[in-house]
């Protein structure tokens, strides 16, 4: 392992044995915190897993985030339990810039091969944090967030714009408790399809509380921070106020990232080949937006058991159930261990309950095969009499990643499929939907919907990355005041609902969406980035012309220790 010149101090190949022991017995023991939104490093983990294909600590990828402390030991793990597998000059490059992002997990000894040739200061001792504090018992580091995006839209005279800022901070206390927080303050005007939604569901995507900003701007803070701890040595804890993601795909069927931040309690238990987290949150009801009061609360509970059932194939299960309560928790959905189904059925069946099985199979050293289906109801005879029964509820995820792709080093694609039948998430009352603040907790589209997502990933050079999606889908949409299964804040229920036979996969009112996007990304220095992207989002309504719309988007930016703020739907 070798640091590439563009850092101050080469790491030589003699080292490498003094780089990795320490780091296993420090992240093994160490309490950690996770990686952030988007962050670069989670696209080379994604690599290092399939090119390993086996490896014990990598293959547990689908609860994300990743922690920060089982990554360095998994990276650093690598050279060693796959001896014969060659990473590309860029995958060395995208590896160094892993350990400074995460160098709180790396020994003092380690840190000083690493250390910038000049500080600020005292700043920027290390190219990755703007400033850091590692003595006895405590880890500090703070970072500055920062992102500007300019945008123009075709037949729309208003010129688009992102302005986000913010700090963010993370650390450990005595090795035993981690701790990470960050506030963004954002103001922003979105695509004419974006204030379409908006303006619909009553809520931003992603955000919570919004102002509105020069008439069809919004102004909003984003404000995370979790605290993390051992209970045993297999036992992490985390509580706090932040996003979780389970799934292996571009889009989740069973918990996504799109939604506003969630009040959380994570435990998550990792032993031989098992993975299993228990995740407790607290959301907000669907309600009208109007003037300041106190939320009306609800109540989400998951359960996810991940199992390497063999050296390349994983199999995980899930569970979940969404439910409220005017004066009382539901205390028995705090059971780690029980199926939730045998809960809500001895509460009389009030609750959305919901299961689901995924998978991932490693193949050809190239070639990573995932999936999930998630069951919200059924009924087997409905599903042999084959009418189209409207409580049959799932939805199927298949994909594919492909690395390295016809053997040209850093070009990565990826094809998914996602199917959501009608009135799937959805419930008989605003109450227990798969919905936080006016967003779904799933896929973005809702439900009754087919989608197809192709994505090329290109790193031509360690700075220079290339980003290309095209995404298709068909949606049933609702007329006049009835539902057909697409909009999941709708009560499934009558009057919203009529009749119980007759619905398929876009029944209501056919729409046809394309969505493309280019992005070219140039990274100046660790985390910042200057960025342009060209989208184009066509939806054609074949039964209403006046609905369809047309819009290309071209927008360039600046981007530093934050997501990209991306709107696909």
């Amino acid at each position: 392992m070798q640091f590439k010149q563009s850092y101050p101090r080469p790491l030589k190949g003699c080292l490498y044995a003094l780089f990795l022991i320490p780091v296993f017995t420090i992240s093994t023991l160490a309490q950690t915190t996770y990686l952030n939104q988007g962050d670069k490093g989670n696209i080379l983990l994604e690599r290092m897993e399939i090119l390993g294909q086996n490896d014990s600590i990598l293959n547990f990828s689908k609860t994300k985030p990743w922690s920060r402390g089982q990554i360095v030991t998994g990276a650093l793990a690598f050279k060693q339990n796959h001896p014969n597998v060659g990473l590309s000059g860029t995958d060395e490059y995208n590896l160094q810039s892993l350990y400074l992002n995460n160098i709180e997990y790396l020994s003092a000894a380690q840190r000083d091969l690493i250390k910038s040739k000049k500080s600020i200061g005292g700043f920027y001792r290390t190219p990755a944090n703007l400033y850091e504090v590692h003595v006895k018992d405590f880890d500090l580091i703070i970072n500055p967030i920062i992102q500007f995006q300019y945008m123009k839209e075709s037949d729309n005279d208003e010129s688009l714009f992102l302005n986000s800022r913010g700090v963010s901070i993370r650390g450990r206390i005595a090795n035993k408790i981690g701790f990470a927080a960050s506030i963004i303050d954002n103001q922003e005007r979105d695509p004419l399809y974006v204030q379409g939604w908006e303006d619909k569901y009553q809520s931003v995507p992603g955000a919570g509380y919004y102002k509105n900003f020069k008439g069809t701007g919004f102004d909003y803070f984003d404000a995370r921070g979790y605290f993390t701890f051992n209970v045993t040595k297999y036992i992490d804890v985390a509580f706090g106020y932040d996003r979780n993601f389970i799934g292996n795909g571009y889009r989740s069927l069973f918990l996504s990232d799109f939604s506003n931040n969630t009040l959380f309690l994570k435990l998550n238990t990792r032993i031989w080949k098992i993975n299993y987290q228990n995740l407790f949150m607290e959301l907000h009801q669907t309600e009208p937006r109007g003037p300041d009061r106190l939320l009306r609360k609800k109540y989400a509970v998951f359960h996810h058991l991940d199992v390497n059932v063999t050296k390349k194939l994983n199999i995980g299960l899930f569970e979940g159930v969404m439910f409220g309560r005017s004066n009382r928790f539901e205390f028995g959905y705090l059971n780690p261990v029980i199926f939730y189904r045998s809960i809500e059925q001895q509460n009389g069946s009030f609750d959305n309950s919901v299961a689901g099985i995924d998978f991932k199979l490693n193949a050809l050293k190239q070639v990573q095969f995932y999936g999930q289906f998630l069951l919200d109801e059924f009924n087997l005879k409905e599903i042999k009499n084959n009418d189209g029964w409207w409580a049959n509820k799932w939805g199927l995820q298949l994909g594919a990643k492909y690395i390295n792709a016809f053997g040209i080093k850093n070009l990565d694609l990826q094809l998914e499929k996602n199917l959501v039948r009608p009135y799937t998430y959805s419930h008989r009352d605003s109450v227990a939907n798969y919905a936080h603040y006016n967003q779904p907790l799933a896929h973005p589209l809702g439900a009754n919907f087919g989608e197809t997502i192709g994505i090329l990933r290109y790193q031509p050079a360690p700075k220079w990355t290339i980003l290309a999606k095209a995404m298709y889908w068909k949606q049933g949409l609702d007329t006049g005041n009835r539902s057909f299964g697409g909009n999941i804040f709708l009560p499934n229920v009558p009057p919203y609902r009529q009749g119980d036979y007759g619905y398929e996969i876009v029944s209501g009112i056919e729409s046809k969406t394309s969505f493309t996007s280019f992005l070219l990304s140039y990274e100046l220095k660790e985390n910042m980035f200057i960025e342009g992207s060209l989208i184009h989002r066509k939806s054609d309504v074949p039964s209403n012309s006046s609905m369809s719309t047309s819009t290309t988007i071209i927008a360039i930016g600046f981007r530093w220790n934050m997501h990209r703020r991306i709107f696909e739907f």
